[in-house]
């Protein structure tokens, strides 16, 4: 099966790449290959290609900065996306398309199940949205959130960045949601594509944290592997206290049961994966 990968670059295209199956005959791409704003070099590139299945992993993922640039948000988030789904609707193919939770608008008091109403507070919520509507009833959309992966731009690695420089960090403790290492929702794509699933899934590792609370496990799990020589005292604080361009949801857990109910495989907790990602996180040096 032809797969076209793009965003090779980002945490879940190099996730993609390492844990593709077998069956898989991948070609991955990034900016410098195709320009998603660039619409016809994309729809040239996708005749080239001519792929069955593409999987899009780009994203214009600056979300503050996407509140002054939601044009150029709107282009790679959901122009490209439509021109994919028009390329693939000529040609019999699938786009399977990567979306988040900031499509909802936080306010809920439990898990968002796949079907619940969104309701976006940011450009980039808008724009992933209109992304999402263009997709067909026989593509596949996966929602996730509070991605991470080794030697990525993430929180996690932020986090051990500023705990070795200051003397105490402050983390926001009222967004509440689940940490999703790249790694699983990896493998959780290529499973759902296996099965050759369709509609709209949720797939984040299980568990509940806030902010803080993520930041008080990195701490401890990057001590005991050596990554930090101190732990430093971690400070919650409210979103008030730290004011965004962008409104993030206060609450953004995704219901993920159909995933699991899919893939016949029980959910690992975020703690769990965070072990393994700070531990290829250690390997890398």
């Amino acid at each position: 099966m032809r797969i076209l990968i793009t965003g090779a670059n980002g945490q879940l295209g190099g996730a993609l790449q390492r844990t593709a199956p077998t069956w898989a005959d991948i070609n991955a791409v990034d900016v410098e290959d195709v320009d998603l704003t660039d619409a016809p070099m994309l729809t040239a590139r996708l005749v080239v290609e001519a792929p069955d299945v593409i999987i899009n992993a780009a994203a214009y993922t600056a979300v503050d900065k996407a509140e002054g640039e939601e044009a150029l948000a709107r282009a790679i988030n959901a122009d490209a996306v439509a021109l994919m789904v028009e390329a693939m609707a000529g040609s019999g193919g699938k786009v399977v398309h990567v979306s988040t939770d900031y499509v909802f608008d936080g306010t809920a008091s439990a898990p968002y199940a796949p079907d619940a109403k969104r309701n976006p507070q940011s450009a980039y919520g808008r724009t992933k949205a209109e992304g999402e509507d263009h997709l067909r009833s026989d593509d596949l959309l996966v929602r996730t959130a509070w991605v991470y992966e080794a030697g990525g731009a993430n929180f996690v690695r932020t986090m051990i960045r500023l705990m070795k420089e200051r003397e105490e960090v402050r983390v926001v403790a009222d967004q509440i949601g689940a940490p999703t290492w790249a790694t699983g929702l990896a493998r959780a794509i290529w499973g759902l594509v296996e099965r050759k699933g369709t509609g709209t899934f949720h797939h984040c590792d299980a568990g509940v944290a806030s902010w803080y609370d993520f930041a008080v496990a990195i701490a401890e799990e990057a001590h005991a592997l050596g990554l930090i020589s101190r732990i430093p005292p971690i400070r919650p604080i409210t979103t008030a206290d730290y004011p965004t361009p962008a409104k993030r949801p206060a609450f953004s857990l995704l219901e993920c049961g159909a995933t699991r109910a899919v893939l016949e495989e029980e959910a690992v907790h975020w703690r769990t994966n965070l072990r393994r990602m700070l531990e290829e996180e250690a390997k890398l040096g």
